[in-house]
């Protein structure tokens, strides 16, 4: 049974940085792309970053682009998503993702979800 599970959320101020971090368990991590999505109070779910098997390949939504880097440690079976520089308009639930292949592509071929942790970035 795949399990995904995400740790890391918390009350921020703007400006501050938080390391989300995600694990993955049930099958070979190493042969699946994993990515972040998030949802804010009454909005649907967005995508966030994404990053291949092999961690070679990264994309980013715009409105994070510069400020979220997405990583993976492989040995560890974990996917982490540094913020930077939050604002208030980063205030969601983030969500830890495993998609069905070893790529990103399609965006939503996503396996597996996690339960969510909450991100408050206060202005």
């Amino acid at each position: 049974q795949v399990q995904v599970e995400e740790s890391g959320g918390g009350l921020v101020q703007a400006g501050d940085s938080l390391r989300l971090s995600c694990t993955a368990s049930g099958r070979t991590f190493v042969s699946y792309a994993m990515g972040w999505f998030r949802q804010a109070p009454g909005k649907e779910r967005e995508f966030v970053a994404a990053i291949s098997w092999s961690g070679a390949g990264t994309l980013y939504a715009d409105s994070v682009k510069g400020r979220f880097t997405i990583s993976r440690d492989n040995g560890n079976s974990m996917v982490y998503l540094k913020m930077n520089s939050l604002k208030s308009e980063d205030t969601a639930v983030y969500y830890c993702a495993q998609y069905n292949g070893t790529l990103y592509y399609p965006l939503d071929g996503i396996d597996y979800w996690g339960q969510g942790t909450q991100v408050t970035v206060s202005s």
